[in-house]
């Protein structure tokens, strides 16, 4: 069953026309990674003294649904969407705001991530198998922390992170194999199935800031400071990334969510887990 998962969702994302560009030929993302959390993993309870009480297990999510037994398990689907290399190219240019293709796979690119969550739901249902999409259910919702920013009560990252999909940076995005420019999705089942390992010891070991000291280079690449060698300014990031941007460049590109991404792009986890200096 995860083979045919895994599956499923890359062939979602090879055929879909959603996932295109304006041009009818570029996707928005390249082949994704797939990994697997239990649902009774004690991590996603650790998260609520981690990230708040306020953080949801997969437990709270599935009893929700009506016909579930959530004490006998289940499992967290997550995937990483990779933004295509062009993209990536056209935002490596940039050092105020946004491409244009960067901003349509802000906006666009991930109203195609909701079609995914809901083709999943859907697709497991039709398999016997209860779902949903944490992020689509009417228990999300987000939450102001008043000492650090902005926070909801399910966090893509974190659940890709107990899936195995990577770890931390100090930008707080998740850098995977396939790197820090991407977009995440999961799905919560009642289908139990075998869990991706995380074969990780730190938390933040694939970015160089933390492993070596000798990076940073996505401080440089903010253009409000809302990076430091203290780590992400939520608050000045949010400003920016939810104000001045669609403010100057939303008519111009024809979105409403344009994201910025800068930090994300030439950098050197933008499209892989980088290697230590010799």
């Amino acid at each position: 069953m995860r083979n045919e998962i895994v599956d499923e969702i890359r062939r979602f994302v090879r055929q879909s026309p959603a996932n295109l560009q304006e041009d009818g030929v570029t996707p928005y993302f390249e082949e994704p990674l797939v990994g697997f959390a239990a649902a009774d993993d004690p991590l996603f309870a650790r998260y609520k003294t981690i990230i708040g009480e306020f953080h949801l297990t997969p437990q709270e999510f599935l009893a929700s649904l009506p016909g579930t037994a959530p004490e006998r398990g289940g499992t967290v689907i997550c995937w990483v969407l990779p933004v295509a290399e062009p993209t990536r190219l056209s935002n490596r240019r940039e050092r105020q705001f946004p491409s244009r293709a960067w901003a349509r796979t802000r906006d666009r690119g991930e109203a195609f991530n909701v079609m995914l969550r809901r083709h999943l739901v859907a697709w497991l249902g039709e398999r016997g198998y209860r779902a949903l999409a944490p992020q689509l259910s009417d228990r999300w919702h987000q939450i102001e922390v008043p000492d650090s920013g902005p926070a909801s009560s399910w966090s893509e990252r974190h659940a890709a992170y107990a899936a195995g999909l990577g770890t931390f940076s100090l930008n707080d995005a998740l850098i995977t194999p396939r790197g820090i420019a991407h977009r995440l999705g999961s799905v919560v089942t009642d289908c139990i199935l075998s869990p991706t390992p995380r074969n990780d010891s730190d938390y933040r070991a694939n970015c160089l800031h933390f492993r070596t000291g000798d990076c940073g280079l996505c401080i440089e690449r903010c253009p409000v400071g809302a990076l430091s060698a203290e780590g992400h300014d939520k608050f000045k990031c949010r400003a920016y990334v939810y104000g001045t941007v669609p403010d100057r460049m939303a008519e111009k590109y024809g979105v409403k969510a344009i994201g910025c991404g800068l930090c994300q792009t030439k950098v050197p986890c933008e499209f892989r887990i980088p290697e230590a200096k010799a």
